[in-house]
């Protein structure tokens, strides 16, 4: 049971809500009512909770070391030693291997995609994750392929909006996440600015490729991927593609939400100092989560039960 436990602990549930970006593409299809579509869908959830969980079981074995001067990763199950190396490679190799044949059973397009993007973050653990922007770039084509792998598992066509959308919002929560880091580094060194022990004992370690970044040129990225964000949403309410597919431009109505929803995570990410850990700003945050379901409501009404409004 111990072992189960922190296994789940490194698979990281608090991060799972990430995987609703799966969902999008069976509410906008029009088969949310379909038992059948919402099974596949459900199911496809679910499996990219366990992809992106194992996907985080590698990343701690790769960081093990750095982790264990973070004030937080340090109490971990692998830095803080409660689970030695072996047990955690083969948890990883069992889930990684169990949860690819099951998204191939879901479908040979859903499995491609599944293979791509744990291919995609494996690198990103290795390597990439010290590359400035890309890291940035990778990060968000995670929520991406979500979106597409929803579409490919009910085998529909994801629209392009939705793809662009997609793009614009996780890049917004990336680069919040990464100024959130950012100046987390900055109040830690500005704390203490001794250098580190010849060793690295005692010192204060941190992703290195946030030394590429400043919260200046963090703030200017964020300011555009704001703009385009929420120009590229009312775009798609009112787009050709849109009225083709729902009969109508009343989707424009749900913008409000969006307006909102981008607007008050600015406000915990500028003022409260959050935006670390997304899923954890959207899950705790009242009126946030309050409003995303207010925004799905309103999709749902549009596009389901009243859409020739």
């Amino acid at each position: 049971m111990k072992f189960a436990r922190d296994i789940i602990a490194m698979m990281r549930p608090s991060q799972w809500a990430k995987n609703l970006f799966v969902l999008p593409a069976l509410v906008f299809s029009g088969r949310l009512l379909d038992a059948r579509s919402l099974f596949k869908s459900l199911a496809a959830f679910g499996l990219f909770c366990i992809l992106s969980g194992v996907v985080y079981i590698f990343n701690d074995l790769m960081d093990e070391e750095e982790d264990r001067h973070h004030p937080r990763k340090r109490l971990r199950p692998l830095p803080s030693g409660r689970m030695s190396r072996r047990p955690a490679w083969i948890a990883f190799a069992v889930l990684s291997l169990l949860s690819l044949l099951a998204a191939f059973a879901l479908g040979a397009g859903f499995g491609l995609i599944s293979v791509f993007y744990f291919a995609l973050n494996i690198a990103y653990s290795v390597h990439l994750k010290r590359v400035v922007i890309l890291d940035v770039l990778i990060v968000s084509a995670g929520y991406v392929i979500r979106a597409a792998a929803g579409g490919l598992v009910l085998h529909v066509e994801v629209s392009d909006w939705l793809l662009l959308c997609t793009t614009l919002l996780a890049l917004f929560l990336v680069l919040a996440k990464r100024r959130h880091e950012r100046v987390l580094v900055d109040e830690r060194m500005s704390a203490a600015p001794e250098p580190p022990d010849a060793d690295g004992a005692g010192a204060f370690r941190y992703r290195k490729s946030l030394d590429e970044y400043s919260v200046r040129f963090l703030d200017q990225m964020i300011n555009v991927t704001t703009a385009t964000a929420l120009m590229g949403y009312i775009l798609y309410t009112v787009s050709g593609d849109a009225v083709r597919k729902f009969g109508n431009t009343r989707l424009v109505f749900t913008t409000p939400f969006v307006i909102y929803g981008i607007f008050r995570y600015l406000y915990l990410v500028y003022l409260k100092k959050e935006g670390g850990n997304p899923s954890e700003s959207f899950l705790n945050d009242k009126p946030l989560l309050i409003n995303v379901v207010f925004w799905g409501l309103s999709v749902i009404l549009l596009v389901y039960i009243n859409p020739n409004l």
